[in-house]
């Protein structure tokens, strides 16, 4: 019998999650029941063994579906999820991680270290007003660059950047080797990793140890004139102390996400001159390579191979 698979996430992209997972069942020579519409009966919720879900989903009641064999979330973050009462404690979560979804962040973070490396803000200020500088930035090698995180997300920007000769070094839960780089681990080290960091990026998941971790202290730890880049989650970063870091310690920061989206209007980091905000776009998952990977996973499930990045519950990633 074809495996049932539920999508649960939102309506609007119901035919394209459709489309996609059935064309990856079709190159894969498999079947797959999918269906988009809410269990109508116990008995119909009973019967799904995979779900693909997002936080906002239609499903009222998560525990319906607790005979599922697995749940996929279609986001990168579980923290939503993770705070739902109804989520399934017997059932694996399972984090996203995708091929579209890990090349468009590094798409974006590494145009936005380049462009704090190289100085574009200032090199566009000194054309319009004219001004023929013999201002020379830095090489890459002599240039700090950190990440904290290093998932499936933070792994891939380090490699990137050493390629492109970056000095990377990378702060985590547990020590991580990074090829071309150096890795920090635990509190004790992370004032020595962010004394170091000329241009930060922030790719860690959001959960209690991470929540306010760049607070006043930390940030003040950063070298005079670092760049912050935050892709991950907003209250990783502590608002108020962040203001106050930019008016005159920090360079600038990239800002992609907040402790409330959309960012209020009357919020002070839009008027931020050293500040660029963007939407909550720096990657997202794309069906048309997300499906093929749920695809091989729920493959392996029905084989009885264990499942990949499941969520450990007790860490929060």
């Amino acid at each position: 019998m074809a495996p049932r698979v539920l999508y649960a996430g939102l309506a609007a992209d119901a035919p394209e999650w459709r489309t996609e997972m059935l064309k990856a069942a079709h190159e894969a020579g498999v079947e797959i029941d999918f269906r988009s519409a809410p269990p109508a009966t116990a008995a119909e919720a009973a019967e799904i063994e995979y779900v693909l879900l997002t936080s906002d989903g239609p499903i009222a009641d998560l525990s319906t579906l607790a005979n599922a064999k697995a749940m996929f979330s279609l986001w990168a973050g579980v923290e939503t999820l993770l705070s739902r009462p109804d989520l399934p404690a017997s059932t694996p979560l399972i984090r996203m991680v995708e091929p579209g979804l890990t090349i468009g962040m590094t798409d974006y973070v590494l145009a936005h270290v380049m462009r704090y490396h190289i100085g574009i803000e200032e090199t566009l200020e000194r054309s319009r007003a004219k001004r023929w500088d013999d201002v020379y930035p830095p090489l890459s090698i002599n240039r700090k660059v950190g990440i904290i995180g290093l998932g499936a997300l933070g792994g891939d920007v380090a490699e990137r950047l050493a390629f492109l000769r970056f000095d990377v070094r990378g702060w985590s839960r547990s020590l991580k080797q990074i090829p071309g780089g150096r890795g920090f681990a635990g509190m004790d080290a992370l004032p020595e990793f962010l004394s170091e960091t000329e241009i930060l990026i922030l790719l860690a998941p959001l959960t209690t140890e991470t929540k306010g971790l760049l607070n006043a202290a930390r940030l003040a730890m950063l070298p005079k004139g670092a760049y912050i880049i935050n892709a991950a989650r907003g209250p990783i970063i502590d608002e108020g102390a962040l203001l106050a870091a930019l008016d005159g310690h920090l360079g600038g920061a990239t800002l992609d996400v907040f402790d409330e989206e959309p960012l209020p209007p009357d919020n002070p980091l839009w008027a931020c001159p050293n500040v660029t905000v963007t939407p909550h776009i720096a990657s997202v998952t794309r069906p048309e390579t997300a499906a093929r990977e749920i695809l091989r996973q729920i493959r392996q499930s029905e084989r009885g191979e264990p499942l990949e990045n499941v969520v450990d519950v007790t860490r929060g990633y």
